[in-house]
């Protein structure tokens, strides 16, 4: 529902901008006739206003998500997941994992192993490294 929202109030702006656009060039062409304003300065006057529109338009749709952002619930990580995710990025071994969570070894496992498939990877060091590039953990400390 806020997506649909959201998509709404682009293509009002969107539809807003192009209006005052047009409008913008009406008065401009109205006083190229009347005052006999040179065809370059017209152009000009357009293609600045394309740019600007294009620049605002840019920035607007492909800004980069924030860490805070993320939606951790996306890929359904549990909170258990989460903190095993954790562990495996300090290096911990499973046993050091189920140890440290009070788990059964087969438990601690179980998570990891589900964490490689909701991450889509197939070792220890790809879900760590795919885990911070989605900003599901902090980078290492150096």
């Amino acid at each position: 529902m806020k997506r649909l929202q959201k998509l709404n109030r682009i293509y009002w702006i969107y539809g807003g901008v192009m209006g005052l656009l047009m409008i913008t060039l009406q008065v401009i062409h109205y006083k190229t006739m009347i005052r006999d304003i040179e065809i370059e300065l017209y152009g000009g006057i357009i293609g600045l206003l394309f740019l600007l529109f294009g620049i605002w338009l840019g920035t607007s749709l492909y800004r980069k998500k924030s860490a805070d952002k993320y939606d951790r619930n996306k890929l359904g990580l549990s909170k258990r997941e989460l903190e095993v995710l954790e562990l495996l990025a300090q290096g911990l071994s499973n046993q050091e994992i189920a140890d440290k969570l009070f788990v059964s070894l087969n438990t601690a496992k179980t998570h990891i192993s589900s964490i490689y498939s909701k991450l889509n990877v197939k070792r220890r060091t790809q879900a760590i490294q795919k885990a911070r590039d989605m900003a599901l953990i902090l980078p290492q400390k150096e």
